[in-house]
């Protein structure tokens, strides 16, 4: 396996597994439980996304383009 990318936080990690898990990409998430052992303490690289070799091009497409991704605002006369 090989590191896809690495999130930020365990929110982040979370939907991007779900997104890849969409697209029928299999993902390990690498330090979701170390977390909790630090506490509020801000710990920097433990997470990753995980994903097989042949699978590391469109996970990183499909990250890529969730990055890249404006939301979409509703107009509405309310403002």
């Amino acid at each position: 396996m090989l590191c896809a990318y690495r999130p930020q936080d365990m929110s982040e990690a979370q939907l991007l597994r779900q997104i890849l898990a969409d697209s029928h990409v299999n993902c390990y998430v690498s330090g979701e439980y170390l977390q909790g052992g630090i506490g509020e303490l801000p710990a920097a690289d433990l997470l990753g996304l995980w994903v097989s070799a042949q699978d590391l091009g469109l996970a990183r497409e499909l990250i890529s383009d969730w990055q890249q991704a404006a939301p979409i605002m509703p107009e509405t006369d309310d403002l």
